[in-house]
């Protein structure tokens, strides 16, 4: 069980870093179709995902202390797509009225997530 949970987990943190990387080849190679720009985006944002649920997935050998794969997965998440929607912000190309907004709510929930990392931290300690 863990050598599969192993490879699924592998399988999906590779796709997830090719489709941040690259996300038209994803597509063409997946697909037969490239993406359009907004579509690249979103792409980018379903890597983070599924680089987060790799990491979630990863069969650990002992217990990583305080830290659930739970909440270090959704802080990967939310701390790679709050930069990532705040950079294309900030570049101005791709801006929808629900942008800053969606910045703001992925940066509280970075931050909240963090926070409780560092308790639970020091709870162990």
């Amino acid at each position: 069980m863990k050598r599969l949970l192993g490879l699924a987990a592998v399988i999906e943190a590779a796709t997830g870093l090719a489709l941040i990387i690259h996300p038209p080849l994803v597509t063409w190679l997946l697909l037969g179709d490239g993406l359009p720009g907004a579509g690249v985006a979103l792409g980018r944002v379903a890597g983070f995902a599924l680089l987060s649920l790799g990491l979630a997935c990863w069969p650990r050998l002992e217990s990583a202390g305080v830290h659930t794969p739970a909440l270090q997965a959704l802080l990967t998440y939310n701390l790679l797509t709050t930069l990532y929607l705040a950079y294309l912000g900030i570049g101005g190309r791709l801006v929808g009225s629900w942008l800053w907004p969606a910045v703001v709510i992925h940066a509280v929930l970075t931050l909240l997530l963090a926070w409780q990392a560092r308790i639970g931290e020091r709870v162990k300690q």
